[in-house]
């Protein structure tokens, strides 16, 4: 996964935001990871298995299928 770095530059900012006491950005910055991890598999980047799961949970179906519980 040679772009999955954007996802960790997304959870930097959104950390940065929630120690800065801005909710609504950091509320956009996991939308933003979220529409990154989703670009990145419909690539074939691939999305790793506890995002997956995180994704699916929130209700935004990556159309990967999650590994275990």
């Amino acid at each position: 996964m040679k772009n999955d770095w954007i996802l960790d530059v997304l959870d930097d900012l959104r950390a940065f935001a929630l120690h800065h006491h801005l909710p609504a950005l950091s509320e956009q910055l996991d939308d933003a990871r979220l529409i990154a991890a989703s670009e990145l598999a419909a690539q074939g980047e691939g999305i790793a298995a506890h995002d997956r799961t995180r994704a699916i949970a929130i209700g935004c179906d990556t159309g990967k299928v999650a590994d275990g519980p």
